[in-house]
């Protein structure tokens, strides 16, 4: 096989699978000797760049897809006749914001934090599978702890929780909106 066909097969792949493309789904299709997918992806991005496709390809969650470039997403939602944004309540955003930094966190410790009951809104991210239960706490009552999933990376475009921005970053950011400090001082 060439790497032109390799290359071909890799696209095909990238445009129909409904997740991002691993090298482990690879390894799969390709019994043997699989291509490295992130060489081929490079090159394929590097292809796309050069002739000034409307597509792109991302590295999220782990993994590689194919994603219309941002220049062109009001159009495609207009084509869908989507937003294509994830609706959230202040209070799941609230909640989410204190999973992802603070993971793996029980609903007790999300609670204290916002000083409001959150079974409702854990409810809501769980079937929205923006985060999942890692297991339990060795703590009295053993709670359930909460994690963030590769779909709360994909909704944000982050292949790794270490892009989210540092609290610091963002406290910074906020200085001049006096009103959203007192919120983001809860989280510290």
């Amino acid at each position: 096989m060439t790497s032109d066909n390799i290359d071909l097969i890799i696209e095909a792949l990238l445009f129909a699978s409904p997740e991002p493309l691993t090298q482990q789904k690879v390894n799969i299709i390709f019994e043997n000797e699989p291509p490295n997918l992130e060489a081929v992806t490079h090159r394929l991005s590097q292809q796309y760049f050069d002739q000034g496709n409307a597509i792109e390809i991302q590295n999220i969650a782990g993994g590689f897809q194919l994603r219309t470039k941002p220049e062109y997403d009001n159009y495609v939602r207009r084509l869908l006749n989507k937003t294509g944004q994830l609706h959230l309540s202040q209070a799941a955003l609230e909640s989410l914001s204190i999973v992802a930094y603070k993971q793996p966190i029980s609903r007790a410790d999300i609670e204290a934090i916002r000083g409001v009951d959150c079974v409702g809104v854990l409810k809501t991210l769980l079937k929205k599978s923006l985060v999942k239960i890692k297991g339990r706490d060795e703590g009295p009552g053993r709670p359930l702890l909460y994690t963030t999933t590769d779909e709360f990376l994909g909704a944000f475009g982050l292949n790794r929780l270490s892009e989210l921005p540092k609290l610091k970053e963002v406290t910074e950011l906020l200085e001049e909106q006096p009103a959203l400090t007192d919120q983001i001082n809860a989280f510290k």
